[in-house]
């Protein structure tokens, strides 16, 4: 009795092997996407070399900046999360590549049956029976619908890992621009401080003038209204400056507190930029670009997955164990047992849901060719405008390096004239004004274009590579 079913076993895995080729639905292939010969405003011919390709700790070579990033890759929350997601993907890729495999349970079960007789006696009887054993079930993946739906959860593992990538060099660009930021902060208020030492001089001497009798109340009033201003400038720029810094603590996944932070100087040195690469190597470094072309894997699979639907679905399920207790006496045996049961299941009528299930997964297909490409375009936008960026804050800045310098001699040739009788306290007070909102905005500008640097890099894909130090 058991070499027929054997036989029925080992023809239908032989179909198996046959037809395991057989995968419905189209293989997966990269749409094109538009691709510039070189970024735009890159001065010169394109280079292979980019910015991208170095570590982190290569780039911003701050101690204090490394020391913060290094906390930060250890500790931000985002980042966390962001693990924790991807450990569930791979989970949920190794769900669908169990369905593969037969599933087989334990099984035991057990019954007792009474019965009493009417008549005086009373007799009863009892039956006992155990049943236990193995239980077997499998469906066949012919047409690949198992195998398409464990592509896509491949697929989505995949994207995840990238969008870690992507937390991660995100969170790096956040952090070195908030950081270039509290710098940009500590310098104007170091620059209000000294100004407002500079007022406070120059209050004073007008005050003693009054005094002496060659001055007159308007002067001191003007001189005095224009030291409140800049007084009430260091207060706004402080509170901005605690803003970062509570966001950067946050960043780096600590309760808010100060950050230890080197000074930024006016005339600091800027280091030149490193030619950007190559347009196409973005489709492979940028994680959001990688991660967009996941979902798009995942999708053009659950089509597959999908059309797999309108094929028959052939699964067996199987018994093999014992009984034991009375109905062993009643077999005239051990009390083995066991059966197999191959199946075919073939959707007829549904009322066009499977085929609406096509369309749906068509549909989602098509929204995430869009999304891919869209994304592409986007990281070539993103690198152009750090690029230009970069490019015209440099010239801004050394306008007004220069405007800054003519305004100091400014200042002080407006005090010579003022002591010599050639000009009057309006000259100075000018002077002063216009000289601190310059230092301010270059102060401002030179800010900005550290934290471009910082943009360019994270726009490139740069970060993921190498995230610790040797």
């Amino acid at each position: 009795m058991i070499r027929p079913s054997l036989r029925a076993l080992a023809a239908t895995m032989s179909v198996s092997a046959l037809l395991a080729g057989c995968t419905v639905g189209e293989n997966y292939e990269r749409p094109q996407v538009i691709s510039p010969d070189q970024y735009r405003f890159v001065d010169g011919p394109a280079q292979a070399q980019t910015l991208a390709d170095a570590p982190w700790f290569e780039i911003f070579q701050d101690p204090e900046l490394q020391a913060l990033i290094k906390e930060a890759l250890g500790n931000n929350l985002d980042l966390q999360a962001a693990l924790a997601r991807v450990e569930e993907a791979r989970a949920r890729a190794g769900i669908a590549k169990s369905f593969y495999y037969p599933q087989v349970d334990g099984q035991l079960s057990a019954g007792w049956r009474g019965s009493s007789s009417d008549d005086d006696t009373r007799a009863e009887s009892v039956t006992e029976n155990v049943n236990y054993g193995f239980g077997l079930s499998w469906e066949i993946d012919l047409f690949g619908k198992l195998r398409r739906q464990r592509e896509s959860a491949l697929a989505i593992a995949f994207a995840s890992e990238q969008n870690r990538r992507g937390v991660l060099v995100t969170l790096i660009g956040d952090v070195a621009s908030t950081y270039f930021l509290l710098r940009e902060f500590d310098l104007q208020i170091d620059i209000a401080r000294r100004t407002l030492a500079l007022n406070d001089e120059t209050v004073a001497y007008f005050r003693n003038r009054l005094d002496g009798g060659v001055s007159n109340r308007l002067e001191v009033d003007r001189i005095v209204a224009n030291r409140a201003q800049t007084a009430a400038a260091v207060p706004d720029i402080e509170r901005q400056r605690a803003y970062a810094e509570n966001l950067l603590s946050f960043l780096l996944g600590r309760g808010p507190g100060p950050i230890t932070r080197t000074a930024l100087t006016l005339g600091e040195n800027l280091p030149p930029t490193v030619p950007p690469g190559l347009p196409a190597q973005l489709l492979e470094r940028r994680p959001d670009v990688a991660l967009a072309e996941q979902l798009l894997v995942a999708a053009n699979a659950d089509i597959g997955a999908a059309k797999a639907l309108f094929f028959p679905t052939i699964s067996l399920t199987g018994f093999l164990g014992g009984v034991n207790g009375d109905l062993t006496s009643q077999l005239g045996g051990g009390g083995a047992v066991f059966s197999l049961t191959p199946g075919l299941l073939q959707p007829l009528f549904n009322a066009g849901r499977l085929k609406q299930n096509v369309r749906v997964m068509q549909a989602r297909f098509d929204a995430a060719i869009a999304e891919y490409r869209k994304s592409a375009l986007n990281g070539y936008r993103e690198v152009a405008n750090a690029l230009v960026t970069i490019q015209k804050l440099a010239e801004i800045r050394e306008q007004q390096r220069i405007g800054v310098e003519a305004l100091t001699d400014a200042a002080d040739l407006a005090r010579a004239r003022y002591d010599s009788g050639l000009a009057s306290y309006l000259e100075i007070l000018t002077a002063d004004q216009e000289l601190f909102t310059r230092q301010l905005l270059l102060a401002q500008t030179l800010g900005a274009e550290l934290r471009a640097r910082a943009e360019l890099y994270r726009t490139l894909g740069g970060g993921w590579q190498t995230t610790t130090q040797p």
